[in-house]
């Protein structure tokens, strides 16, 4: 909850640094997400959807403050694969992580029409869900067998925050309609942590640390 205003707080409090009155905007469009490799043999990128509103605010003839709330589509195709004395499963999957998002951007027009920037992004997860094939083998090359599974629910395996910074530019075409391009890389573990009986922290991934990558391209709308 503390993570939520945190988020919330930067947003609204970027009104007392407007210099003139602030626009607001819709935004959607493309995510080309990934998750770092970590634990995954082969993380492959996901096509994803980005969609929200938008408050703009300038602090001067040249900067601006952009705060975001977008709903907002990570994930990737992986491949993990793990062996016990009896046997090798490798499962491959489409993983999709859906997050409530509020970037907080600051931008440098270096014409009017021109900018670029950079700050940082709050995610809330949404939800979770995994589909694909598992591969169970017998250890010894043994017989193997295939099963296919559709929307599991995956929430409980990972943190219900992530934190990340993004940097990109834009062009408005006119005051009102732009086209903009950002990639948010991903600073915090996306696994969940729990507490094992000895006292030890550990994560749903046999301690690997995973983070959110995507690049965004999109248009945008101010009224």
């Amino acid at each position: 909850m503390k993570k939520l205003f945190l988020g919330l707080g930067l947003v609204a409090g970027t009104f007392a640094f407007a210099q003139t009155s602030p626009t607001f905007g819709l935004k959607a469009g493309l995510n080309v997400s990934s998750i770092s490799d970590d634990g995954y043999e082969d993380a492959k990128s996901k096509a994803g959807f980005y969609g929200g509103i938008f408050m703009n605010a300038p602090l001067s003839e040249q900067f601006s403050i952009q705060p975001e709330v977008l709903y907002s589509q990570y994930g990737a195709k992986t491949v993990a694969t793990y062996t016990t004395p009896l046997q090798t499963v490798r499962n491959s999957a489409s993983l999709n992580l859906d997050y409530i998002a509020v970037p907080v951007m600051f931008q440098f027009h270096a014409t009017p029409a021109f900018y670029i920037e950079a700050g940082p992004e709050f995610g809330f997860l949404v939800s979770a869900k995994a589909k694909g094939d598992r591969t169970t083998t017998a250890a010894g090359g043994g017989a193997s067998s295939t099963a296919s599974y559709t929307s599991q629910d995956m929430k409980d395996n990972f943190s219900s925050f992530n934190m990340g910074a993004g940097l990109g530019l834009g062009f408005n075409f006119t005051p009102n309609l732009g086209i903009n391009a950002r990639y948010v890389a991903g600073f915090t573990d996306i696994n969940k942590k729990s507490n094992g009986e000895d006292g030890t922290t550990s994560t749903n991934n046999d301690n690997n640390k995973n983070r959110n990558n995507t690049f965004q391209v999109g248009l945008s709308y101010k009224f």
